[in-house]
C-alpha cells in the first residue's frame, strides 16, 4: 500500500523558478509607470480593463460550457450606471461602482433566468439580441448624450488622491485584476469549481452529482456580467469619455476573441488574450500605415489571418504554449492514508428492508413503450441485476429510477419515499448514486478531483467560501474521503493522474469509487463490467461483494451473463420493456423464457 505524507518538503527547483517569475512579474509591473510613455500604460491600462471582462467569460463559457456575447453590454451598463451617479447626482466614483454592481447584477439575474433555460445555439443568440438591444438603448438616452457619448466622468480618488492619469489609474486597474485572477483560480479549484466542470461533462452528469445545473449557470453568468461590470466602471472613469460604440457588438466580439485566442478555459489566459488582441491591433495600426497601406481597410484582414495561424498552430490558444516555457508546479500534498483505514458508510438500512421498490412503471416515447407495465422489489444490502437484449429498456430503467427521466405511467419508491416530483440532482442526496453506460468523467481533471466531485452534495462551501479560500478545511477533509474511495477500488497510487489517460476499464471503476464517495445506500451500475479483462472483473466483483458486506445496495445492468450468475443475488430479466423474469440466478438460467428470448433458446 503506497503511503502518502504530510511532511513538509523544501522548495522544489520549479517551485522556486515559479516564485523567482512572480516576484519579477510583480517588479516588473510595479515598475512599468516609471519606465514607459503614458501612452504605453493608457494601452497597458485598457489590457487590464478588457482582461476583467474576458476572465468573466473564460468562467462562463470556457468553464461553464455557456456562451455569451453579453460582456461588452454588461460593461456598457456598469460604465452608464456609474457615469450617471457621479455627473449627474453627484455623487462619488466608488458609489457609482456600487450602483454598477447593484444593476448590472439585476440585470444579469433577469437575463439569466429568462435564458439559461434555453439550450443549443438559441442562449448565444438570446445574449447577441441583448447586446444589440442595449447598444441602442444607449444611443437614444439624450440625457446620457445619446450616440455623441459623455465625456468630463469624474476620475476615481483613492485616499485623497485623484487617479487622472493613465500611471496613477495604472496600479488600481491592475491590482483588481489580479484579485480577479486569484479569486476565479480559487473559485476553479473549490467545490463550486469543481461543479462547473462537471456542468461541463452535461447537464446529465451535473444532476447525478448533486449539482442544480440551472443554478450554476446562472451564478456564473451572473459573477461574468459583475466583472463586466468592474471593467465597465474601470473604463469610464479611467477614460473619461464613453459612448455606445465603446461597448457594441464589435466590442462583444472582440472579447470573445480575447478568450478564445488567450485560452478559453484558462484564467490566466484572459490576460494573455486581452494583451494579444488589445496590443497587437495597435501594432497593426502602426505599422500598416508605414507600409504605405489604408490600416481601415487591412487591419481586421491582417488580424483574422493572424488569429487564424495562431489557432491552427494552437488550437487551445496561446497560453499552453506560454506555460510549456514556464517550470511545472510541484505536486500536490496528500492525506496520510493508514494501511487498514477503509472507507466508511453512514446511512445502510436494515437487511428485511425494501431499499427500492418499482410498480407499475412506464415511459413511452410518442408511441413506442420504453418501459412497460415494470415492477419489481430490492432487498437491502443485495445486489440485484436487471438484464436483457439490446434495447429492452434498462437504461431507460435506470433514468426512471434515478430521476433523469420522468415517468408516464407508475411509481418509484425508494427507501419508502416516492421519487415522483423530485429533482433528479437532489436523488443522490436521498442516498442513490449512478454510474453511466457511456463513461462520464472530466479528462481533462485528476482522479482525486473527479471523485470529490461525487462528495458534492456532502459539502457546504459556496461561492464566497471558494473565491476567498475559506474552504479549506472541508476540502481536505474531503480529498481524504476522496482518497479512501480510489484505495476501495485500487487506484489511491497515482491520484493526481489526468481521468482522460486511463483506459475504459479504470475509468469505470473511477466511476464507481465517484459514486462511493458519496455515501450512498443505493447504486446504480449501468455495465460496469464493459471493457474489463477478466481478473479485473473478478476484482470488481470482490469489490462489490465487499460493499454488499458493507451494507450498500448494488442495482446493475450487465451484458457478461458469467459475471451476473456469479455475483447477483436476484435477477430481473427485461424483454421489451416488460419484465420477463424475476428471481434467483438459478431460476434464471433454467428458466426457458429467458433462455428463448435472452440466451439463444432452451436445449
Amino acid at each position: 500500500m503506497t503511503m502518502f505524507s504530510t511532511a513538509p518538503i523544501t522548495l522544489s527547483h520549479a517551485h522556486l523558478m515559479r516564485t523567482t517569475l512572480i516576484l519579477a512579474g510583480t517588479a516588473t509591473l510595479l515598475a512599468m509607470p516609471f519606465a514607459i510613455s503614458s501612452f504605453s500604460i493608457s494601452l497597458l491600462n485598457l489590457v487590464g480593463i478588457y482582461a476583467l471582462a474576458a476572465l468573466g467569460l473564460t468562467l462562463i463559457t470556457g468553464s461553464g460550457g455557456v456562451t455569451s456575447f453579453a460582456q461588452a453590454a454588461f460593461m456598457g451598463i456598469g460604465a452608464y450606471a456609474s457615469a450617471y451617479m457621479t455627473l449627474r447626482l453627484g455623487l462619488g466614483a466608488w458609489i457609482g461602482l456600487g450602483a454598477a454592481l447593484l444593476v448590472v447584477g439585476a440585470c444579469a439575474a433577469l437575463m439569466g433566468a429568462v435564458t439559461l433555460h434555453l439550450g443549443g445555439h438559441y442562449l448565444p443568440i438570446t445574449t447577441l439580441a441583448w447586446a444589440v438591444a442595449v447598444y441602442m438603448v444607449f444611443g437614444n438616452l439624450t440625457d446620457l448624450g445619446a450616440h455623441s457619448g459623455i465625456g468630463d466622468i469624474a476620475p476615481i480618488s483613492l485616499f485623497g488622491l485623484p487617479l487622472d492619469r493613465p500611471d496613477r489609474a495604472f496600479y488600481l486597474v491592475w491590482a483588481v485584476l489580479v484579485l480577479a485572477l486569484i479569486g476565479a483560480s480559487n473559485l476553479l479549484s473549490s467545490r463550486q469549481g469543481r461543479a462547473i466542470s462537471a456542468l461541463r461533462g452535461g447537464a446529465v452528469l451535473a444532476q447525478s452529482l448533486g449539482v442544480n445545473p440551472f443554478r450554476v449557470r446562472l451564478l456564473l453568468f451572473v459573477l461574468a456580467a459583475e466583472l463586466a461590470a468592474i471593467a465597465g466602471w474601470l473604463f469610464a472613469h479611467t477614460q473619461r469619455f464613453i459612448s455606445p460604440s465603446s461597448f457594441d457588438l464589435n466590442v462583444g466580439l472582440q472579447i470573445l476573441l480575447m478568450s478564445v485566442l488567450g485560452g478559453i478555459g484558462n484564467v490566466l489566459g484572459a490576460v494573455i488574450g486581452s494583451a494579444a488582441v488589445t496590443l497587437g491591433r495597435n501594432a497593426i495600426q502602426d505599422l500598416l500605415p508605414g507600409l504605405g497601406l489604408n490600416a481601415g481597410t487591412l487591419e481586421i484582414i491582417v488580424f483574422g489571418i493572424v488569429f487564424i495561424l495562431l489557432l491552427h498552430y494552437s488550437p487551445r490558444g496561446l497560453s499552453p504554449l506560454i506555460e510549456a516555457l514556464l517550470p511545472t508546479r510541484s505536486g500536490e500534498t496528500l492525506p496520510t492514508i493508514g494501511q487498514d483505514e477503509r472507507l466508511a458508510f453512514s446511512r445502510t438500512t436494515d437487511r428485511d428492508a425494501p431499499v427500492l421498490a418499482v410498480r407499475g412503471l412506464g415511459k413511452r416515447f410518442g408511441g413506442l413503450a420504453a418501459v412497460d407495465d415494470l415492477s419489481f422489489e430490492m432487498r437491502a444490502r443485495s445486489i440485484t441485476a436487471l438484464i436483457g437484449p439490446n434495447g429492452a429498456g434498462k437504461s431507460t430503467t435506470f433514468d426512471l429510477i434515478s430521476g433523469l427521466k420522468i415517468p408516464s405511467s407508475g411509481t418509484v419508491l425508494f427507501l419508502g419515499e416516492p421519487t415522483r416530483g423530485k429533482p433528479a440532482h437532489t436523488m443522490i442526496g436521498s442516498g442513490l448514486s449512478r454510474t453511466f453506460q457511456h463513461v462520464k468523467l472530466r479528462p481533462k481533471v485528476t482522479l482525486l478531483e473527479n471523485v470529490m466531485m461525487g462528495a458534492h452534495w456532502r459539502m457546504k462551501a459556496g461561492l464566497f467560501a471558494g473565491l476567498l479560500r475559506l474552504d479549506r478545511r472541508e476540502e481536505r477533509e474531503f480529498r481524504r474521503v476522496a482518497m479512501l474511495a480510489l484505495k476501495e477500488i485500487g487506484m489511491d497510487e497515482d491520484p493526481l493522474a489526468l481521468a482522460g489517460n486511463l483506459p475504459l476499464g479504470p475509468q469505470r471503476l473511477l466511476e464507481i469509487a465517484r459514486a462511493l464517495a458519496s455515501d450512498p445506500v443505493l447504486i446504480i451500475l449501468d455495465e460496469p463490467a464493459a471493457g474489463l479483462r477478466s481478473q479485473e472483473k473478478q476484482a470488481l466483483a470482490k469489490l462489490l461483494r465487499h460493499l454488499r458486506s458493507e451494507g450498500l445496495s448494488i442495482l446493475m445492468v450487465e451484458h457478461d451473463m458469467e459475471f451476473v450468475m456469479g455475483l447477483a443475488d436476484d435477477i430481473v430479466v427485461l424483454d421489451f420493456g416488460r419484465r420477463l423474469a424475476l428471481g434467483k440466478p438459478a431460476e434464471i438460467r433454467n428458466n426457458p423464457r429467458v433462455q428463448e428470448a435472452y440466451l439463444g433458446g432452451a436445449e
